[in-house]
């Protein structure tokens, strides 16, 4: 749990610190971040597909697998349209490296152990992704499009934060 929040709060203050700096993120970073979170929790979902062994987590990798990739095609076909390439940034770089660790811990855990981190890992990394998306990335993105996207794509992602939370506390993490 505590890395998992080393995690997040290093997210939101690498967020917060571009936009205290007045380094606003254009259109082409913010694609570039969305996308890579939906990526990283693809790869989260993977992993728990691989290890775990309980048809609730299962089940919730299944829907993180489906719906991310969903909404990373719908993503990769309007950048194409648009003829435009994301450009990475701090803070996708921020959100890689943050995934790599949390994967190095989960892949060193099993049983219930993996479970709960997998767990409480999806309901605080939804409760950060979802609130830099409303708060910072729809409101400051131009292009329309790219805006519709992120809000239909939150309100399914609010789905899973809501359901990541009854995971934990259908598994009873302490």
């Amino acid at each position: 749990m505590k890395t998992l929040f080393l995690s997040a709060a290093i997210a939101t203050s690498l967020l917060a610190q571009t936009v205290q700096a007045g380094e606003k993120m254009n259109d082409l970073e913010i694609a570039h971040t969305a996308y890579t979170a939906g990526q990283l929790d693809i790869r989260y979902a993977h992993l728990a597909l691989a290890v775990s062994e309980n048809t609730e987590v299962r089940a919730f990798a299944e829907t993180m697998l489906r719906d991310h990739a969903a909404v990373n095609t719908a993503a990769v076909n309007l950048i194409t349209k648009l003829n435009v390439t994301p450009q990475d940034n701090d803070l996708s770089r921020a959100l890689v490296q943050g995934a790599a660790d949390k994967r190095a811990e989960l892949m060193s855990l099993s049983g219930k152990a993996f479970d709960c981190v997998y767990a409480q890992n999806e309901l605080g990394y939804h409760q950060v992704v979802n609130k830099t998306v409303e708060e910072s990335f729809i409101p400051a993105v131009t292009v329309e499009p790219l805006k519709e996207l992120l809000s239909e794509a939150l309100v399914t992602f609010k789905v899973h934060e809501g359901h990541a939370e009854m995971m934990v506390k259908g598994l009873q993490c302490a």
